[in-house]
């Protein structure tokens, strides 16, 4: 892995969001409680996330849906692309190889078991026991600094992000 001007590379993994069940909808939609968490993260977050330039899914409708949704926000001048590797039951070692291949940062959108089992490669070099509890809609910042081991640097949740309230500004009266 080479890093950006000495900076670390980031990889943001991301849950896809509440959906739908199948009996309900075949294709799995975002439920609009889904999409409402989308929305609040992809706010969230964009205050820690710089401009990234491309937002991965696997290609269900759920993982585009939540993409879509959190782009505006994680990647306004990136793009979202459907990218091999990423259902829930591939191979990591399949990502693993493209992610080592990049210098860039990337976000993934992706489902479990999968993003469980990436993230623990990642971080320990093997894909279980899982060490990382993704939630819907939920994102895991993970970066790397040259040949570095990769680290876990934040980890954020809808159920954190709902119950933080917005720190007040100060005022300064000259």
């Amino acid at each position: 892995m080479v890093t950006l001007g000495g900076q670390a590379v980031k990889l943001y993994l991301i849950q896809h969001a509440e959906a739908f069940g199948e009996e309900i909808d075949p294709e799995r939609a975002l439920t609009p409680a889904g999409r409402r968490a989308t929305e609040v993260m992809g706010k969230w977050v964009a205050r820690l996330a710089p401009d990234v330039p491309v937002v991965w899914h696997s290609g269900k409708l759920r993982a585009l849906q939540t993409a879509e949704g959190l782009m505006p926000h994680l990647a306004p001048t990136g793009c979202v692309e459907e990218h091999a590797g990423l259902k829930p039951k591939d191979d990591v070692a399949l990502i693993v190889e493209e992610i080592h291949r990049r210098a860039a940062d990337v976000a993934i959108v992706g489902h479990l078991p999968h993003l469980s089992r990436l993230a623990s490669y990642l971080l320990t070099g093997n894909e279980e026991p899982s060490i990382v509890a993704f939630q819907m809609a939920g994102i895991a910042c993970l970066e790397q600094r040259g040949a570095n081991p990769w680290t876990l640097s934040w980890m954020v949740t809808p159920d954190l992000v709902g119950s933080v309230r917005p720190i007040p500004r100060m005022r300064h009266d000259g």
